[in-house]
């Protein structure tokens, strides 16, 4: 039933997480793949995976978890807390309240997770209490099995500072397990950085303790040095920690490897260098993640395994990042092991034979130089761990370097690791945006995919891949998911899968899909799986023949690379447009035949594609390809409108070849002349081609553009030719002339082309004319002064006119000379080497050679000259001279800058700079150079002012302008511009906004006074997630949106509005860009898309209660409340709430007119409602507001509301006095009962948490060995024979036989002859008999005579059985005769082993309740679970920490919790308590043979419970407590076991042992309260009733102590119930065979009563064995049960009675405390008692035998431990007692006479009574 009812729930559970997570998927749109995932309520912290049984294990902030492999929460383990504690960073644990008065509520960030496979445990460590660790259980990490909080500062592991790493490793060394822990230096931390520590107690040293006192590297400089550690990893002999230091603030930071030798407990080996990673600018400085491996290494169990392995085959891949400011790059690095070890040991060398370079130094120290001493050659080998006398610790500056394989900018690389796929090494990435990205190693590294994982959620360091490398575990911020390594399956297709570049995938050919190699059957064949990376898929390469024509067609011979090796048996198959068939294999060949029909040509095309697929076996697809089929009709049709005259199969790619269609076709070619001039007539000839068809016909040739068509002539040599017609064309030089080529009207060809020229075109004077290429035949001829062909002048020139000037540029220059001058005009010559010298203003201006134009531009460099002047320009050119006319001319002049503005810009530059002063003009824009001291400032505006926009500069501070015009340098001297610091950004908010933008963001920061133009740009980048099925996409650009209407607030804030993007922004990577003058700042931001809205329903919203109501979805992800609009009609609505669904706004009081432009569509002119988000606007619908009734208010007033408000208002005042008055005294009840029961249940939990910590080093290692379990001998002698009178001092227990020695033998041997009698079963049963029919023969007589026969007949417990099973069946036959079988069984007296819970609920109880005050006259507690037993005065107190010396056993002392009110009994037991906690208590000294001795000053004061110092009242003396004495927190008490005798005289009396001698009659003492004597008794009996109703509720108001109490101890006793009554545990076969007995006989009797077997079996074992063992737990263990931890436990165990009867108890007010405790929690433990026995019922049956044989294997194991002779001396007195009776009751018997028991009895009589007897 409750196995049913669970499973419901659990698919119920499923159904509804399913539904939201489909839901959640669906609207999300981020993450297509349904990976397993995580989420933890906490930042995460670490991940590791146990590889042998795939569990997942988590550490995060305040919580430990244990995952399946499936991310799914371990059955039966719940989440662990680990805080948040009391505590602070600079108190040492324990915390005290009192000690440590900074202490508060502080999360513990897990620090270490490491699993130690080989011992099933895991090491976890967090930053609470100053990083002390503790261990808990592999497969089940809720039980804790150890934890110290005590052991002060040599159990401090990790570091306490929560940004300070912490890494582990666990290995086994010659001693045992060891930890080696590496962790940076925190504020508050010990300055240990490098440690060793032992996980196991031995070499008197504790768990987590340096294995060796020299085991560690502390830090000299703990505040000047800042380690950051990143991995530690073990190779052969030696571990390797990795880590980044900064040594001082402002130094570059390094990455270091450091290495020792696992055994060196001295770290005489540790050594350190450098690990870098730089390209040529420089350093990636500091490391993000390192993982070191053996490439494709899966990992096992056991880290000691790896040893084999070789460290040459290791490597090393980092992560790491270049530390500039304001830029972001990253690269990732590989390193060889051996490559470092050859390093490290060639440094050792060069140190140890002295280096005095200033290279090595003594890591974490500040002394000297080490290497100063030459040492013996190859000391490095002879001392491979070094030793003493070499330098200890030593580090390196010289170190080892690699070159970066994959480089990535603007994102942090964030974790890594890696392994092998088909030889390939495949690396994973974590990025800081929240990414995967898969890299495949090479040089240079290649990132074939990018997986989206959480979207800016930067990637943890644990990235940890399964044990078959299968799938990879990601940790973000606070989930954890788990992906597949690989997604072949998702390429549909050979080229997809190809693309991919996946070295994990390969498309299987034979198969038809994208795998890995292992999946594809016939991958071991060549071919058959064409591997990702190869980028290869089978193709169709060559046809032959390439195409053919539609008329002529024929088999196809295919070439397919590469080539699968294809079996006989294997099929191919031609799918050949319409028609399929088998295809023919020939050698590498495949043979296709054509299809029967071919389609028919597209109008307007000359060919045709038929698709040809080749498919293997059943339809599995092969390759592909089109063939092209001809038609050369169509060709030359289609050829007469192509510009370069080509068939369009030519121009079409075809798979197979991109063939000539006109090598097949008739065709015309290679015309001569190419070129012909316009305007003349040519004789062009030409070839023709396949015109066997048209042997003898006559062509015609012509062009349609110009017109003209002429006919072909054939010439002798069979070419042809025909003459061109004169044609003009002045738009162009040349001119493509096609021809057509046709017989009739029908055209064979149009690809003939020829082409045409002009000599005039762009040649207007002679020296254009002259240089146009000679092939063009041109001449200027001087009839017409024109270029012309040279067949239409008649007489031309070769000398051209003088040049002519026509313009100058610039018009001016400085004196200096120096700047450019560009000369234009005519006839300026045919080549440069025309031009012979160039005067401007009388000046000489040499020419510059590479800027000449033909006849149309010269260009020279001005000379200087001494002052002002204005001239001319002249220039020869071959001997002709050319002058400028007085309108061109040139000045020289002298510009003066004289200021700036403005005078201060940014360091990154990009400030418009203004210069102003006279003559600045001067020369072009090309001549003007400015510079701010050196830097150059780009010129952009040239002319009375020069305009400049700064450059970069890494220095502040003011700079010299300089202008140079030309060769002109001119220094601004009255006026500096200065260099300030670049703005900084220190805030976007918000950092979202919708899709459709318009949202106002605000940048915030400093510096934005010296900025002159703002800019910002929205940058989208796309992920490239190719595990998509959707189509990858092409974007690789970046996609810029311009942010819109930026403004300045003030010098602090800029303001913009976001532009409208890309429709998925989900998809892309999206940053920020601030442009701000030069500086550019970009910061991460996120676009969501569009919330939607719900349309009104019918369009219209009715019924406005002051309220409108939209509904939507993601309203708010990037909206809020003030920046949202909503309108009705042309008024605003007032918004007042918005949620992720709601929107709700206030509407105008009257409606308002529909807005303008919407009126004429206003149905009933109603007002539209308008949501406006930034740029996007939803109209939802229109608003009907209630009409107002029309009848006027003054009839209604006084006709109807005046005489109903005042009835109204009288009954409502009435109604509401009394309501509001019942309301307040209910509210103050509730406020006050909530207080009450919220102030428990703070108790509650409060003392639980400390009482958790608290036990945890009393209860974590509890095992077999340190439960202080009773051998079986004293078990079975407090069980059995403590509760009787005599108790400890009853013969059974001291074992001693009153007999003299002479007489023993005899005595001896008659017992052994008493023993076998007893093994007679008629006499047996007779004696049992005959003692049960005594009337005096009482219970406890029956229960001793039972414990007596068990001992002397425990050597054969099988026939003991027998017995009692004959006994049960003559009592139940009684019972059931007598009609009360339910009464049977009622006694409660046997016992056995209750265990682990029973001993920890024991060990809580105690601790709890000696947390608080024990009134030890009194017997009560301010912390138990009996009312009866509670001190009912709230008394003060306080703790203390005393450090006790126990006198004798050495000098340290040990930290014990006390409370100063505690008498000096009291903390004498609490102090042997814990001194001797590892001893069972038999062997602890008892509290009055030890004397405490307390030592203020140079005195010394002995405590005791009374002496003369005592308080006195009257009659009464006070006990002394330490607060009597003063004794403060952390004084030193000195414990010594000195006798009483060995005392001085005065203080004897004051011995705790002889404190009743001071009770005489006159004195009385008391503790913490005290008893009303007489006198106030009879006051009181005088008192009024209501005095003694106060005093009675003064004294509940503690109640609420059992209450908390409770809730504080409740787990221990769930536990307890749950290992007393679950049937899942082991069940003894005692147990099983008894309660099967019970079963046979209730059939047998025909009781069908459940209750009477349910509480046949509740007597025999709940209540006649556990409940005896729950009262007395020192019937099992060595403990002292306290009066007040009795108290507790009778609590418990009559709750357990309760649990384990089938009586309903009504409670009511009046029921006892006690009883009211537990009433919550009893119907659960029925329900547990119930299926206790249920389980035990459905268990496999217990035979005879099987009992038996159990039976006799105790007997052997035990019986001679026990006192059997003195229990058999013990029976024989009952034997003697009614001796009588039992030889009659014997010889009445006829089975006892045939056996002559009676006889035999009276001789064993005489034998131990040493009489005669009458025989």
């Amino acid at each position: 039933m409750q196995k049913d009812i669970r499973y419901c729930t659990e698919m119920a559970v499923w159904i509804w997480t399913l539904s939201i997570l489909s839901y959640s998927c669906v609207t999300c749109g981020l993450r297509p793949k349904n990976w397993d995932s995580f989420q933890s309520k906490t930042e995460l912290s670490h991940l590791t995976v146990n590889h042998e049984t795939g569990t997942v294990y988590l550490g995060a902030v305040n919580a430990l978890y244990q995952l399946t492999k499936d991310l799914k929460l371990y059955p039966s383990v719940e989440e662990v807390s680990t805080g948040p504690h009391l505590d602070n960073k600079k108190c040492t644990p324990p915390i005290d309240e009192n000690q440590c008065t900074e202490a508060k509520m502080t999360d513990n960030y897990n620090k270490i997770l490491l699993l130690d496979i080989q011992e099933r445990k895991i090491v976890v460590c967090g930053s609470l209490f100053k990083g002390i660790c503790s261990i808990r259980e592999l497969e089940n990490i809720s039980n804790r099995t150890y934890y110290e909080n005590g052991s002060g500062e040599k159990s401090f592991v990790a570091s306490n500072d929560e940004n300070v790493i912490t890494v582990g490793l666990i290995t086994s060394l010659k001693k045992g397990r060891m930890m080696f822990v590496g962790k940076g230096n925190g504020l508050n931390d010990n300055g240990v950085i490098i440690s060793t520590r032992q996980l196991f107690n031995g070499d008197g040293r504790e768990i987590f303790e340096l294995y060796a006192d020299p085991a560690a590297i502390k830090s000299a400089y703990p505040s000047a040095s800042s380690q950051q550690f990143l991995y530690v990893f073990e190779n052969n002999h030696f571990v390797y920690f990795i880590f980044n230091q900064n040594n001082n603030p402002g130094t570059v930071n390094r990455t270091l490897i450091g290495r020792l030798c696992k055994e060196d407990e001295y770290y005489h080996s540790y050594f350190e260098m450098d690990l870098a990673c730089q390209d040529d600018s420089g350093p990636y400085n500091q490391s993000n993640a390192i993982y070191a491996s053996i490439p494709g290494q899966i990992p096992v169990g056991k880290t000691e395994q790896n040893n084999e392995i070789s460290p040459e085959d290791t490597m090393l891949i980092g992560l790491f990042r270049r530390m500039e400011k304001d830029s972001l790059e990253c690269a990732m690095c590989v390193f060889s092991l051996k490559k470092i070890n050859e390093k490290m040991e060639e440094n050792r060398e060069k140190c140890y034979m002295k280096d005095e370079r200033d290279v090595f130094y003594k890591p974490f120290r500040t002394e000297q130089p080490p290497c100063t001493t030459p040492s013996h050659q190859n000391s490095s080998k002879t001392f491979p761990c070094g030793s003493e006398h070499l330098p200890y610790p030593l580090g390196s500056k010289e170190g080892i370097s690699a070159e970066p394989l994959l480089k990535k900018d603007g994102i942090n690389l964030t974790a890594v690791t890696f392994t092998v796929e088909n030889g390939k090494t495949v690396v994973f990435v974590g990025t800081s945006d929240g990414r995967i990205l898969k890299v495949a190693l090479s040089n240079p590294a290649k990132e074939y995919a990018s997986i989206l994982i959480e979207k800016n959620k930067p990637i943890q360091r644990d990235l940890i891949l399964d044990a078959t490398h299968e799938n990879l575990y990601v940790m973000t911020t606070n989930k954890v998911f788990r992906l597949p390594v690989q997604e072949c399956s998702s390429y549909s297709t050979c080229n997809l899968c190809i693309q991919s570049r996946d070295p994990y995938c390969g498309w299987c050919v034979t198969e038809g899909k994208c795998t890995r190699k292992k999946e594809c059957e016939r991958s071991a064949q060549a071919n058959h799986w064409l591997w990702s990376p190869e980028g290869v898929c089978l193709n169709i390469t060559s046809a032959n023949p390439q195409n053919m024509s539609r008329r002529a067609s024929g088999e196809v011979e295919l070439t397919i690379t590469p080539l699968p090796d294809l079996n006989e048996d294997d099929q191919l198959w031609c799918h050949f447009g319409e028609m399929s068939h088998q295809a023919e294999l020939q050698g590498e060949a495949i043979i296709c035949q054509p299809p029967n029909e071919i389609p028919p040509t597209t109008k307007g095309e000359d060919y045709v594609l038929v698709p040809l697929d080749l498919m293997f076996g059943n339809n599995i697809f092969f390759a592909n390809g089109t063939y092209p089929f001809y038609d050369c009709g169509e060709a030359i049709n289609r050829i007469e409108n192509e510009p370069n005259g080509q068939s369009s199969l030519a121009s079409i790619e075809v798979i197979f070849s991109n063939p000539d269609l006109a090598e097949e076709c008739p065709h015309f070619l290679n015309p001569n002349p190419e070129i012909i001039p316009m305007e003349v007539s040519t004789k062009v000839f030409f070839q023709g081609k396949n015109l066997d068809h048209y042997e003898g016909s006559h062509f015609k040739i012509g062009n349609n553009r110009f017109g003209f068509e002429t006919a072909v002539e054939r010439a002798a040599d069979g070419t042809f030719y025909f003459q061109s017609p004169e044609i003009s064309s002045a738009a162009n030089e040349t001119l493509p002339l096609s021809l057509f080529i046709k017989i009739n009207k029908v055209k064979i060809d149009s690809k003939l082309i020829v082409t045409l020229y002009s000599c005039s075109y762009g040649r207007d004077d002679c020296s254009l004319c002259l240089a146009a290429d000679s092939k063009y035949a041109c001449v200027w001829c001087d009839d017409g002064s024109s270029c012309v062909y040279t067949k239409q002048c008649s007489a031309s020139t070769e000398t051209c006119p003088p040049p002519v000037i026509t313009q100058i540029e610039p018009k001016n220059g400085p004196l200096s000379g120096g700047i450019l001058l560009t000369i234009m005009g005519s006839n300026l010559g045919i080549k440069a080497t025309d031009v012979k010298e160039i005067m401007v203003a009388d000046t000489e201006c040499i020419f510059k050679e590479e800027f000449y134009s033909v006849s149309t531009k010269v260009v020279c460099e001005v000379g200087s000259v001494p002052e002002k002047k204005k001239g001319k320009i002249k220039v020869d050119i071959n001997g002709q001279e050319g002058i400028s006319t007085d309108e061109v001319q040139f000045t020289y002049q002298d510009p003066e800058p004289t200021g700036i503005h403005p005078q201060k810009g940014p360091q990154a530059g990009g400030t418009v700079l203004t210069i102003s002063g006279t003559n600045l003009d001067t020369g072009s824009i090309q001549d003007v150079k400015v510079y701010l001291d050196h830097e150059p400032c780009r010129v952009i505006k040239f002319g009375q002012e020069i305009v400049c926009v700064t450059g970069p500069n890494n220095k502040e501070g003011p700079v010299s302008i300089t202008v140079w015009h030309g060769g002109t340098q001119k220094t601004i001297t009255n006026e500096k511009f200065t260099y300030t610091e670049n703005p900084k950004v220190t805030k976007i908010t918000p950092e979202a906004s919708i899709r459709s933008g318009g949202r106002n963001i605000t940048v915030a920061g400093a510096g934005f006074d010296i900025i002159q133009n703002f800019f910002v740009e929205v940058v989208f980048k796309p992920f490239g997630d190719i595990s998509s099925k959707r189509k990858r996409r092409e974007i690789e650009e970046l996609q810029k949106f311009e942010g819109k209407t930026i403004s300045k607030i003030n010098d602090t804030a800029i303001v913009f509005l976001t532009p409208p993007v890309l429709e998925d922004p989900e998809n892309y990577r999206i940053t920020i860009l601030i442009k701000m003058d030069g500086h550019e700042v970009e910061r991460d931001f996120q676009y969501v898309a569009d919330p939607t809205f719900e349309n009104f329903t019918d369009g219209i919203k009715k019924q406005v209660n002051k309220l409108i109501h939209a509904k939507g979805s993601n309203l708010n992800k990037a909206m809020t409340m003030d920046e949202a609009r909503a309108f009705v009609g042309e008024e605003p609505c007032n918004i007042t709430t918005l949620t992720e669904k709601d929107l709700y706004c206030e509407p105008p009081e009257e409606q308002p007119p529909p807005k303008r432009r919407q009126k004429r569509d206003t149905v009933n002119n109603l007002p539209e409602f308008i949501v406006k988000f930034g740029f996007k606007e939803w109209v939802l619908g229109r608003v009907e507001y209630t009409q107002v009734s029309d009848v006027p208010l003054s009839l209604i007033l006084p006709l109807v509301l005046i005489p109903m408000v005042a009835i109204i208002v009288i009954s409502v005042y009435c109604y509401r006095r009394k309501s509001q008055q019942a309301e307040r005294e209910y509210e103050k009840i509730k406020s006050q009962l909530e207080g009450l029961e919220e102030s428990v249940r703070d108790r509650c939990k409060k003392e639980f948490t400390d009482l958790m910590i608290e036990m945890e080093d009393q209860t974590n290692d509890i095992n077999e060995a340190r439960i202080p379990v009773l051998d079986y001998k004293t078990y079975t002698d407090r069980v059995f024979f403590l509760p009787s009178k005599d108790g400890e001092k009853d013969v059974m227990i001291t074992g001693k036989l009153d007999i003299p020695e002479a007489r023993r033998p005899t005595v001896e041997q008659a017992l052994n002859q008493f023993s076998n009698l007893l093994n007679s079963k008629s006499f047996l049963i007779t004696f049992i008999h005959t003692l049960e029919s005594q009337r005096e023969f009482s219970a406890r007589a029956k229960v001793y005579f039972a414990s007596l026969l068990t001992v002397a007949l425990h050597g054969k417990l099988e026939y003991y059985t027998d017995i009692m099973r004959t006994l049960f069946l003559e009592l139940m036959e009684q019972y059931v005769v007598a009609k009360n079988p339910k009464l049977m069984l009622r006694r409660s007296e046997t016992v056995d082993n209750a265990g682990e819970p029973l001993y920890k609920l024991f060990k809580a109880i105690k601790h709890q309740v000696e947390k608080g005050p024990v009134d030890a006259v009194q017997m009560k507690a301010k912390y138990t679970l009996n009312d009866t037993g509670l001190l009912g005065d709230d008394v003060e107190y306080s703790q203390l920490t005393v450090n006790v010396i126990v006198q004798d056993e050495g000098t340290e002392s040990v930290p014990v919790k006390v409370l100063n009110c505690d008498t000096i009994s009291q903390v004498k037991e609490k102090i042997i308590d814990q001194v001797y906690r590892n001893l069972p208590y038999s062997q602890w000294p008892k509290s009055d043979s030890v004397v405490l001795e307390w030592r203020p000053g140079s005195t010394a004061q002995i405590l005791s419970d009374l002496d003369l110092t005592s308080q006195r009242d009257g009659r009464w003396k006070r006990i002394n407590t330490l607060m009597h004495y003063n004794v403060r927190d952390g004084a030193t008490l000195i414990l010594s076991k000195m006798g009483v005798s060995q005392q001085p005289e005065d203080h004897q009396q004051d011995m705790p042992g002889e404190r009743h001698a001071l009770l005489e009659e006159e004195n009385k003492i008391w503790h913490l309260v005290r008893p009303v004597d007489e006198v106030d008794e009879g006051k009181s009996k005088r008192g009024s009733m209501k005095e003694k109703e106060r005093t009675k509720a003064i004294t509940e108001i503690y109640l609420t102590r059992l209450l908390s109490v409770k809730g504080t101890l409740q787990q221990f006793v769930d536990n307890f119930f749950h290992s007393v009554l679950d049937s899942n545990h082991v069940v003894p076969p005692a147990v099983k065979y008894f309660f099967d007995f019970l079963d046979e006989q209730a059939e047998k009797h025909d009781i069908k009563d459940e209750d009477t077997i349910h509480i046949w079996k509740t007597n025999s074992l709940p209540l006649r064995f556990w409940v005896n063992i729950l009262k007395n737990p020192h019937f099992i263990f060595d403990v002292h049960v306290h009066e007040v931890v009795d108290a507790s436990l009778s609590v418990i165990a009559q709750t357990f009675m309760d649990a384990c009867t089938r009586t309903e108890h009504k409670l009511s007010r009046d029921s006892p405390s006690n009883k009211l405790l537990y009433a919550k929690e009893i119907s659960t433990y029925k329900k547990m008692v119930e299926d206790y026995y249920k389980g035990i019922r459905q268990m496999v049956q217990v035979s005879d035998q099987d009992m038996n044989t159990h039976l006799a294997e105790i007997s052997r194991a035990h019986t001679d431990s026990l006192n059997t002779l003195v229990a058999l001396h013990q029976l024989y007195q009952y034997t003697n007692k009614y001796y009588d009776e039992i030889i009659n009751a014997l010889e009445e018997d006829p089975a006892a006479q045939k056996m002559q028991l009676a006889f035999r009895l009276q001789q064993i009589a005489a034998a131990l009574e040493n009489k005669v007897t009458d025989l």
